[in-house]
């Protein structure tokens, strides 16, 4: 049967049918984000997997928004009660009863309900995609097979921390510039459209000759008054075009990755970011034992850039063939410099502890140019507003003195 496209926050319900020996037919009914996880949940129950079909979609949390220090918490709540020897399935019944906040009380809920027919706690966290991506589903498998949950849940959550804020730094250090630019624009379209138009009839009523760069703004005013509509609506339009496509074409949106890995600034603050994320989740796969072949498919997805994904996905046929991690990233929109100390650590058989260096390293990067970018845009932008702010004021006061002039030479005052 053909897989439902998965929303944010959305999971199915697949009803199923399990014939025994006998030939006598159970049915029941199984919630999953894709089809591949239903049939994964009925065979480690021992159910048969074949007579799947999907019943209904459910809306998971119901619209109710978890934040992701919320995340976090759970993560660590859930550590440190495996770490005191509480079981999985208590230590969420725990936690229903104490949270205050209705998004994690339905959630812990729905694992508590998924628990209890079977599954384990990855199966339960793969109902929240929009929470938990398969980066953590696996490593807390992994986690399950080895006996090893405290550690591995206390890992995601730290980890989910630094990322959370490495993604809210790199936001910020793009929002600001572009809130400012919006707001200037704003003000320059009110300027002409409502406040150069009243200038200009008053010009008129004397009936002079307007200086060139008044006569320019005038005609400009004039322009934008007459297709104001224009101007409101495609900025909204084209931006809404953009993710449109952006969501839509594969082919659209590795050209838009590729383009935004070359603005000046802006481009380097990605790359970095990005560089950051992929050597610090395969420090944290590694650290988990999962094997390096599965690793590299997962990390295929966590940079956020499909050009850099893409150099991820060679380096991990590279693997599989055989070759080292390195090698296979030649090439890639990676630094060459953590290439590089990836190939040292692949050499030395620490590729956990270079991949962890390396990534520290490029935080500090991002760290350090986003407070860069805030201590040089800002008098760049305060400039720009400046100088177009001043050359409307200019156009403005310039008939005024004009006329100033010559009143005072009608009159035969000297100066």
């Amino acid at each position: 049967m053909t897989e439902p496209k998965t929303p944010k926050n959305h999971v199915f319900a697949w009803s199923y049918k399990n014939p025994d020996r006998k030939g006598a037919v159970s049915t029941g009914e199984i919630e999953a984000v894709t089809l591949n996880a239903a049939r994964s949940s009925l065979r480690r129950r021992g159910l048969d997997a074949r007579y799947l079909t999907i019943k209904k979609r459910s809306t998971g949390l119901m619209g109710q928004k978890i934040k992701p220090a919320d995340i976090v918490g759970l993560l660590r709540q859930l550590s440190t009660l495996q770490n005191a020897g509480v079981s999985t399935m208590e230590g969420l019944q725990m936690l229903r009863l104490t949270s205050k906040k209705p998004g994690m009380k339905s959630m812990v809920q729905k694992m508590i309900q998924h628990l209890s027919t079977g599954n384990q706690l990855s199966d339960a966290l793969a109902l929240f995609p929009a929470y938990f991506d398969h980066i953590s589903v696996s490593l807390i498998r992994a986690g399950e097979q080895g006996g090893v949950m405290d550690t591995v849940l206390r890992n995601i959550a730290e980890y989910k921390e630094k990322d959370f804020a490495l993604k809210k730094k790199i936001r910020s250090a793009l929002m600001y510039p572009g809130i400012t630019v919006l707001v200037m624009i704003v003000v320059v379209i009110i300027l002409m459209v409502k406040v150069i138009p009243v200038f200009a009839h008053l010009f008129t009523s004397f009936g002079s000759q307007l200086p060139y760069l008044t006569q320019l703004v005038v005609d400009l005013s004039d322009w934008m008054k007459s297709h104001v509509v224009i101007l409101l609506l495609a900025p909204v339009l084209t931006i809404a075009g953009f993710l449109w496509s952006y969501r839509r074409f594969k082919s659209f949106r590795w050209w838009a990755d590729r383009v935004s890995l070359h603005i000046p600034v802006i481009g380097p603050l990605l790359l970095k970011g990005a560089t950051a994320r992929f050597m610090k989740t395969l420090a944290l796969l590694q650290g988990a034992g999962v094997p390096i072949h599965l690793a590299m498919e997962t990390l295929s997805h966590v940079s956020g850039n499909s050009v850099i994904d893409d150099g991820i996905s060679r380096a991990t046929k590279n693997v599989i063939a055989g070759g080292t991690i390195a090698d296979g990233l030649k090439g890639s929109a990676l630094p060459e410099l953590s290439i590089q100390m990836l190939s040292i650590g692949e050499k030395s058989g620490s590729v956990e502890a270079m991949a962890t260096k390396t990534g520290e390293f490029y935080e500090g990067e991002v760290n350090e140019m986003v407070e860069r970018m805030s201590t040089l845009l800002e008098p760049f932008i305060m400039i720009f507003l400046g100088v177009v702010i001043g050359t409307l004021v200019v156009a403005m006061y310039l008939p005024m003195l004009d006329m100033g002039q010559a009143i005072l030479v009608g009159s035969g005052v000297k100066k």
